[in-house]
């Protein structure tokens, strides 16, 4: 298996264990949300790590940083749900912070990375 660059970025990997502890939460939430904010948290958290690897793919820095804006994007809005989950009752106010700093550690590696590449 070819070994891609995106692969070794500890924020990838830390990303790929986040989107783990989402769809952990995500079991949480109520049948029958799972064609809404079940769905939509889905889809926005696995958007973090395949932006960052779409990006890092790209050969001008200026399109590595678009990818990576999005990525984070992403991973705001994720967080912004997961709140609505736990306003919603769907998960408990442990949960939200147990996952908080580490949405917050992958915020700030994508902000260095972002500037590193500018």
């Amino acid at each position: 298996m070819a070994v891609f660059a995106y692969r070794k970025l500890n924020v990838y990997q830390k990303a790929q264990q986040w989107v783990v502890d989402v769809y952990g939460l995500c079991k949480k939430l109520p049948d029958y949300d799972k064609f809404a904010l079940t769905s939509q948290l889905r889809r926005a958290a696995v958007s973090v790590t395949s932006n960052i690897a779409e990006g890092m793919s790209r050969t001008s820095n200026k399109e590595v940083v678009h990818f990576l804006e999005i990525s984070y994007g992403s991973l705001m809005e994720t967080q912004s749900q997961l709140e609505i989950a736990h306003l919603l009752n769907y998960i408990t106010k442990e949960s939200l912070d147990e996952i908080d700093p580490k949405t917050e550690e992958i915020a700030r590696m994508l902000s260095g990375l972002k500037s590193s590449k500018k």
